[in-house]
């Protein structure tokens, strides 16, 4: 069902100052910053030869990621992305075997303008899943 992995994702206090690390000092190349109202993040993608590191800063308050970064203010991984063929056949297969999805169990557009969806981290060794 997993196909590769999509991206990892980073929660990070200050989107300049990772962004400047990435770039700068690992010489990596980074897309333009992206606002996702719906999901209360500013996403960067720092491009891999065969993956992508999505760095995430809260947009606002409400924002699940300023949440996580009051529990580690210096940032961390926060979810690592898979790509699957098809999101409702995997959705219903993972529910099917006790998976919970959040939300409210349908796919949101996400920052490619996929449908995308998230795995409890609970259900998953303590990692959250986005699919």
């Amino acid at each position: 069902m997993l196909g590769k992995v999509n991206h990892i994702a980073i929660a990070v206090p200050d989107m300049a100052a990772a962004v400047a690390t990435y770039r700068d000092t690992l010489g990596a190349k980074v897309s333009p910053s992206q606002a996702l109202p719906e999901h209360g993040v500013t996403v960067v993608f720092v491009e891999l030869p065969n993956t992508k590191v999505e760095l995430l800063e809260p947009l606002g308050d409400a924002s699940p990621i300023s949440a996580f970064l009051e529990k580690s203010p210096a940032g961390g991984m926060h979810h690592i992305c898979y790509e699957v063929d098809d999101i409702l056949a995997a959705r219903d297969r993972l529910v099917a075997r006790g998976a919970r999805v959040l939300g409210d169990g349908n796919p949101k557009i996400g920052a490619h303008g996929k449908p995308v969806l998230f795995l409890h981290p609970k259900d998953f060794f303590g990692t959250l899943i986005e699919l």
